[in-house]
C-alpha cells in the first residue's frame, strides 16, 4: 500500500494533482454547457488559435499567459461575432477561424528563433507545474467557476432557447460573449500546466459523459466535475508507474469512461425498450 501512494508523496507529483484539481471544476461545468450547445469544437478551435498570441507575447517580453488571454479572446469573440451576422454554420466558423489563427502562429513560430518548445504547448508540462503556475491557475479557475455557479440557470436557458430567454429579458448577447470568453479563460489557465491536448479533452469528455448518465442539469454537473477529477487523479497516477506523459494517460481515461457511459447508455435504452 505505501509503494502504491508513492506518487502521492513527491512534491512535483503533487503539484500535478494540485492543478488538475484546480481547473477540474471550470473545465467540466464549462464542458456540460458547450456539450448542451454543441460548441464541443470551440475548445479545440480556442486552444490552438492562443499559439500566435504565444509567440508575439515571446517576441514583445511579455508574459506567455498574456498573449494567449488575448488571442483566445480575439478568436472566442471573431468566431461569436461572424456566427451572428452570417448564414454560416457555427462549426464552419469555427473551423474558418481556428485554421486561420493556428496557421498564423505556426509562420510566426517559424520564423523566429526562440527556447519556447512547440511540444510543451501541445502537450503541456505537468510534472514541472511550480507555485506560481497554481496561483495563475487557481484565481483563473475560481473566478470562471464561481460566475458559471452563479449563472447556470441563465446559461442553461440560453443554451436550450435562446429566444424564450430573450424574451423573459436575459441578457442574451452578454450571455454569448461570456461563455466564449470563459471558454477563452479556462483555456488559458489549463494551456501551460496541461496542454492542448488535454485542455480539448476536459472541454469535451467530461460533459459528454454526464450526458450519457444524467437526466438533470444539476447533477450532469456533478457527474462531469466527478468525472474530470478521477481521470486527471488517475491519469497522473498511472503515468507514474506507467513511465508515459501524464496528459495522453488522462485522455486516455477520459475515453475508457465515454466508452463505459456509451455502453451503460445504450443497456438502459433497451432494458426500458423490454419494459414497454
Amino acid at each position: 500500500m505505501e509503494s502504491l501512494l508513492l506518487p502521492f508523496q513527491l512534491p512535483f507529483m503533487q503539484n500535478a494533482f494540485a492543478i488538475t484539481a484546480i481547473i477540474a471544476v471550470p473545465a467540466a461545468i464549462l464542458s456540460c454547457f458547450l456539450v448542451l450547445k454543441g460548441w464541443s469544437l470551440i475548445g479545440d478551435a480556442i486552444s490552438h488559435a492562443v499559439l500566435p498570441g504565444v509567440v508575439l507575447a515571446y517576441v514583445a517580453g511579455l508574459p506567455l499567459i498574456l498573449g494567449a488571454f488575448v488571442a483566445g479572446m480575439l478568436c472566442a469573440l471573431a468566431t461569436g461575432f461572424v456566427g451572428d451576422n452570417s448564414r454560416v454554420k457555427p462549426d464552419t466558423v469555427m473551423g474558418v477561424v481556428f485554421s486561420g489563427m493556428f496557421g498564423l502562429g505556426v509562420v510566426l513560430y517559424t520564423s523566429i528563433e526562440s527556447d519556447v518548445h512547440l511540444d510543451h504547448i501541445l502537450f503541456g508540462n505537468m510534472l514541472g507545474v511550480g507555485r506560481g503556475d497554481l496561483a495563475v491557475s487557481g484565481a483563473i479557475a475560481a473566478l470562471v467557476a464561481a460566475l458559471l455557479l452563479l449563472k447556470w440557470r441563465d446559461l442553461l436557458l440560453h443554451a436550450f432557447d435562446p429566444v424564450q430567454a430573450q424574451v423573459i429579458g436575459l441578457p442574451v448577447r452578454a450571455l454569448h460573449y461570456g461563455l466564449l470568453a470563459a471558454v477563452s479563460a479556462t483555456v488559458v489557465a489549463m494551456l501551460s500546466s496541461v496542454g492542448i491536448i488535454l485542455a480539448v479533452g476536459f472541454l469535451i469528455a467530461p460533459g459528454a459523459i454526464a450526458f450519457l448518465l444524467t437526466r438533470r442539469f444539476a447533477a450532469m454537473m456533478a457527474v462531469a466535475v466527478g468525472v474530470t477529477l478521477s481521470a486527471g487523479t488517475g491519469g497522473i497516477w498511472a503515468s507514474f508507474w506507467l513511465d508515459s506523459a501524464p496528459a495522453p494517460t488522462i485522455v486516455l481515461i477520459l475515453t475508457a469512461m465515454f466508452l463505459a457511459a456509451f455502453a451503460i447508455s445504450g443497456w438502459r435504452a433497451r432494458r426500458a425498450m423490454r419494459a414497454l
